[in-house]
């Protein structure tokens, strides 16, 4: 009944990965099930050893690296209010540095300048740089005279 140890091995594996979120207790996790499959087969204890070894080195430096690595990307797509970062917006009511209205994808928000000296009258177009709340910074798209 080794492989009932393993299995019992991979479980705690897995909860310390659920609780940790390294990537590393988890694969060691899989490598214990390999070594529960090697076990249930009929394989000895080094057998089972081996098997656990090339399954927890092969996922600590093959499969981890590439996980970290596509964890650490930016999402690819922007939702909600970070969808509307970079989007042009025509000015409704004059826009300072602490107050001013926008039209925003067929909507009305309130605006503020990302320079504090700019003061962007109505009609202008200006670009959203960043959103705080209700209120979207944003910066003219054409130089101020």
């Amino acid at each position: 009944m080794p492989w009932l140890a393993w299995l019992v091995a991979a479980a705690a594996l897995g909860a310390a990965e659920f609780f940790t979120l390294t990537l590393t207790f988890g694969l060691l996790a899989g490598a214990a099930l390999v070594a529960a499959v090697v076990s249930g087969v009929g394989i000895g204890i080094a057998g089972q050893l081996v098997a656990f070894a090339a399954a927890a080195a092969g996922g600590l430096l093959v499969v981890r690296p590439v996980a970290l690595r596509h964890m650490a990307q930016a999402p690819l797509t922007h939702e909600g209010s970070d969808a509307l970062i970079g989007k042009r917006a025509e000015v409704m009511r004059e826009v300072t540095a602490s107050h001013g209205l926008i039209k925003l994808c067929g909507e009305e928000w309130s605006a503020r300048a990302l320079d504090e000296s700019h003061v962007i009258p109505a009609g202008a177009l200006v670009d959203v740089m960043e959103i705080e709340g209700a209120t979207a910074i944003v910066y003219p798209r054409e130089l101020l005279p």
